[in-house]
């Protein structure tokens, strides 16, 4: 069975204002102990899971994501150690796709040929905007221009697999700027674009001065509903949120310029041209299980598996309760499998000390497992295969969502034929609300 491996390196130069992710400032040498933690970590798993290795069973990876934080912040070398100790207890093919997460500005030729050489061969740039301005409301460190030379640096030392990550959506920001930035980042040709939407964290600079903000546009019967709280203008200096309106627009204008340019919309918020979809994360939504090694990382796996990497033999987890990261680490599961999702602590002293790793630990239930499923497969563009959520689960999937997806076809946001369900363009623009309703 094919896995995968998400790393994750919490370091970041200085919090942006909109960012809720387990990520901060650290010295050289807090992060000197930090990846020496990492790797003894991977070396345990290593050793525990060594009896499978003899068979390859869950132990040949597909993909590895470096991410963050701000991975570029660390020393070249330091990232080839992590990854050659994951070659040593990993069965990691010639064709994996390694990619690995950097800040504009924050790489040099030097630093991306050490990351070639070590079998890095997609990087995906944290652009957010192509306008100062935005930038420096975000709190970004850099500017537009080195987005251009990043990605040139990039394409110099031998990347033929670049993302860019841009931002809608933001502070001030207009549908023609949007459009703007979109034909930037379309111009640089990188093969991969990421387009999401900002959201307004609980915990940010951002919630204290906009509330609670968005979470994306609403249904067609609920627009009437109150707008967010918005910045109150005689506390409050600076621009405020797009409207919902503006926001659907540029959502909708994303998928046209980019297609314009040779981007095929794959998942509500990805676009990549042909053969270049993020092998990593279509292995999120399709489920494929992973190992998630570092501070707060997630893992989805089978329940002999987890119990080999915790405890070198078996053993029985009981079901609790877990947040789980970013809301994307979730799963599909095989029939008949027990399924376990663990997270490591968010304690940087606990996890230097090598405790805290898989504190928390969920075996899912049938009734999670097959909400996931629907969650993460209608994400996807070409949506869900019907036939493939009775041969998971044993039902179909109408004596299950029937009453669910029969509404949203009356509503005109969900599409069932040759098979298959998935949502409309405009179910795209709505998902958040329609993918709740599986929970």
């Amino acid at each position: 069975m094919p896995s995968e491996v998400y790393i994750h390196i919490p370091f970041c130069v200085k919090k942006c204002a909109y960012c809720d992710f387990l990520s901060f400032p650290a010295d050289a040498g807090q992060q000197r102990r930090y990846v020496d933690a990492l790797l003894r970590e991977i070396r345990k798993t290593g050793e525990h899971l060594r009896e499978d290795r003899k068979t390859g069973k869950h132990l040949r990876v597909q993909s590895i994501f470096i991410g963050g934080g701000t991975p570029s912040l660390l020393p070249a070398e330091w990232i080839a150690e992590i990854l050659r100790e994951v070659c040593k207890q990993f069965e990691v093919p010639a064709d994996a796709e390694i990619s690995i997460e950097a800040n504009p500005g924050t790489v040099d030729d030097r630093k991306l040929r050490i990351y070639r050489e070590a079998g890095v061969n997609r990087i995906s740039f944290g652009c957010q905007s192509f306008h100062d301005e935005e930038l420096r409301l975000l709190g970004r460190i850099h500017s537009s221009h080195e987005i251009r030379e990043s990605v040139g640096l990039a394409r110099k030392a031998g990347f033929d697999n670049i993302n860019l990550d841009l931002m809608s959506g933001l502070p001030g920001q207009t549908l023609s700027g949007w459009e703007n930035t979109l034909r930037q980042a379309a111009a640089l040709q990188p093969e991969h674009i990421s387009a999401y939407s900002l959201i307004i964290e609980e915990g940010t600079p951002f919630f204290l001065r906009f509330g609670e903000g968005r979470d994306g546009p609403a249904l067609p019967d609920e627009e009437n509903s109150c707008d967010p709280a918005l910045p109150d203008e005689e506390n409050n200096s600076g621009p405020a949120l797009p409207d919902e309106d503006t926001e659907r627009r540029m959502y909708e204008r994303t998928a046209e310029i980019l297609a314009e340019a040779g981007y095929h919309q794959y998942e509500i918020s990805n676009y990549a041209k042909e053969g270049y979809a993020c092998r990593h994360n279509l292995g999120y939504w399709t489920g494929v299980p992973y190992f998630g090694f570092g501070l707060g990382a997630s893992g989805y796996l089978p329940e002999s598996v987890y119990c080999r990497i915790r405890h070198g033999d078996l053993c029985s987890i009981q079901k609790k309760d877990i947040r789980t990261e970013g809301g994307v680490m979730e799963s599909r599961p095989e029939k008949q499998e027990e399924w376990i999702r663990y997270r490591s602590t968010d304690d940087l002293t606990k996890y230097l000390n090598g405790t805290g790793i898989y504190s928390e630990t969920e075996k899912l239930t049938r009734e999670d497992l097959e909400a996931e499923f629907m969650m993460l497969g209608l994400r996807l563009t070409e949506g869900i295969e019907d036939t493939e959520f009775e041969r998971h689960f044993g039902d179909t999937i109408d004596s299950r969502y029937g009453l669910i997806l029969e509404k949203y076809q009356k509503m005109g946001v969900l599409i069932r034929e040759d098979g298959r369900t998935r949502l409309t363009r405009r179910g795209i623009s709505v998902s958040n609300v329609i993918l709740a309703d599986f929970l």
